[in-house]
């Protein structure tokens, strides 16, 4: 009797171990996946109030909203990198007329492949499109748009090589094949001849001969960085750069866009934002009213200067 029992038992056991076995060998393993998903919004505010303040004041609110949206893939050999992104923002003063203060809409993809995983360097592609939600004024003159949505809008698509370094957290990109296009899809602005297509023309008494160009095609040079650094704890600095020459109109002389970033991470869902984006850009002419029926003079390109504070919101999902 206890011959069968102990014999029982072994056979019990050996069919727990062998169960065991196949639910192991069964188990499928956790790919990880590779793409990387990051999602964020933003909102950030600055208010000024005054009541009897001696020293004087205006009261003005202002609020920026951001999104930005990054789905990048990457293996051994391939890289795929692309972002959207798009801010808006308001501001209001006591007596006077609500103003835009930001307004982008940006989508970016680079396409990379190296041979070698022991190379930083890819052979890359990249695509650029860069425009703006609403109308755009000199303001206090708000019956004139200077600037629409898709007038202007920019597209970049060229090949080269990006430089990609994880540890320094640095991109450099360098294409000597790169195709401009500048879209002015408003026949107002685009007859005016509006950020650099050629504009219409008329005849003696005024009348329309050619409608102005809606697309104005550049063919140059682009060289593009990028550099991320954590400077103090929850403080990061987000450097970007990009320089473009065109070959057939003025080869040297470069259009630029400069934008540097310091994001202050107060907490999981509160940070602040300080901020500076310089652009000039050869084909964007400054204009000087010259009477009072709205004639205006064209004068030449200059450095536009924006500069950013906010305390707001953040939430990434």
């Amino acid at each position: 009797m206890r011959i069968k029992f102990i014999g029982l038992l072994i056979l019990m056991c050996s069919f727990t171990a062998n169960a065991h076995f196949i639910k192991d060998s069964l188990q499928v393993k956790e790919v990880k996946s590779l793409w990387t998903v990051k999602n964020n919004a933003s909102l950030f505010l600055t208010e000024n109030a005054f009541i009897n303040w001696n020293a004087g004041g205006n009261n003005s609110i202002a609020g920026i909203v951001k999104i930005h949206f990054i789905r990048n893939f990457k293996n051994d050999h391939t890289v795929w990198n692309n972002e959207m992104k798009t801010n808006y923002g308001l501001n209001k003063q006591a007596d006077r007329e609500l103003r835009k203060s930001e307004d982008l809409f940006e989508v970016n993809s680079t396409f990379g492949y190296r041979k070698d995983t022991a190379t930083a360097w890819y052979t890359s592609a990249k695509f650029n499109f860069k425009t703006q939600f609403a109308n755009g004024y000199n303001y206090p003159n708000k019956t004139t748009p200077k600037s629409k949505i898709f007038a202007p809008a920019y597209m970049h698509i060229g090949v080269g090589s990006e430089y990609t370094s994880k540890e320094r957290k640095l991109k450099l990109y360098v294409s000597p094949v790169t195709n401009k296009a500048t879209f002015v899809l408003n026949n107002t602005l685009s007859n005016q001849g509006a950020f650099g297509v050629k504009k219409a023309t008329y005849d003696e008494e005024g009348n329309l001969l050619t409608e102005g160009d809606k697309v104005k095609m550049e063919f140059g040079t682009l060289l593009t960085g990028k550099w991320e650094k954590l400077v103090m704890e929850n403080i990061k600095m987000t450097n970007k750069i990009s320089l473009y020459s065109d070959y057939i109109n003025n080869f040297g002389n470069v259009d630029f866009d400069w934008q540097l970033n310091f994001d202050l991470k107060i907490n999981k869902y509160i940070k602040a934002n300080v901020g500076s984006h310089i652009i000039y850009d050869d084909d964007i002419k400054t204009k000087s009213d010259v009477d009072s029926e709205g004639n205006f003079e064209i004068r030449g390109a200059k450095i536009q200067l924006k500069q950013l504070l906010g305390v707001g919101l953040s939430y990434s999902f």
